[in-house]
């Protein structure tokens, strides 16, 4: 697993807070933990089950609240950014309410930087593959947004992107990821290249040569 606090990746073992067992009319509750071997911090989780069941449904982070991200870029812009953080702030309490976050934060990015001109987060994604202006592994990783996300089944996740509904596994993380791809394509690099002109051209002007065009 990745450790949510530091992002390093290692073989969890977790180890049952057995005083802490809670059983209700309907449902028994225990919480888990392991210590990440990086950072030396507890990683605590609570596991649902019916009293009907005898297996565990999903487990819920509790201790860190959210997952760990990298921290985005200051070139990236306050309309996008706030949609990300947001996205990532909610994502170990509801990956339905980060994914859908993520899709309008992406549907934006795609409309105001990318220029498409359809209407549903489907199309626009197509219309960027088709323009052939994203490196490969971006639109590879575009595309299997719709992929996973089975826009297909579910088009309300194209043509209402801010809607809360059904993920599958991995969905939320993944846009998230392509998310920070795309921002780097589209506000970081060109903004490096733009540093390393103005440092070339000033080197030229005290040269005095021309500057690039």
């Amino acid at each position: 697993m990745k450790c949510p606090h530091c992002l390093e990746s290692f073989f969890q073992k977790w180890d049952s807070l057995l005083p802490l067992d809670i059983e209700d009319r309907e449902s028994h509750w225990q919480l888990r933990y392991c210590i990440c071997p990086s950072c030396e911090k507890a990683i605590i989780q609570l596991g649902k089950r019916y009293l009907t069941s005898r297996s565990y449904g999903d487990w819920v982070l509790v201790l860190p609240k959210s997952i760990s991200r990298s921290p985005l870029p200051r070139e990236v812009p306050e309309q996008f950014a706030n949609d990300y953080k947001e996205a990532c702030l909610v994502l170990a309490d509801s990956p339905k309410a980060s994914a859908a976050l993520s899709r309008r934060c992406l549907q934006n990015l795609l409309t105001e930087k990318a220029k498409t001109t359809k209407r549903d987060l489907a199309d626009q994604i197509q219309e960027v593959i088709d323009s052939q202006k994203l490196p490969s592994y971006l639109s590879d990783a575009l595309d299997a947004v719709r992929t996973i996300g089975n826009f297909a089944a579910h088009l309300i996740k194209s043509k209402s992107t801010g809607e809360i509904v059904e993920v599958e596994p991995g969905e939320a993380e993944w846009t998230l990821d392509t998310l920070e791809g795309l921002f780097d394509f589209y506000f970081v690099q060109p903004e490096i290249v733009a540093e390393k002109r103005r440092k070339l051209n000033k080197k030229l002007n005290d040269a005095g040569k021309p500057p690039l065009k």
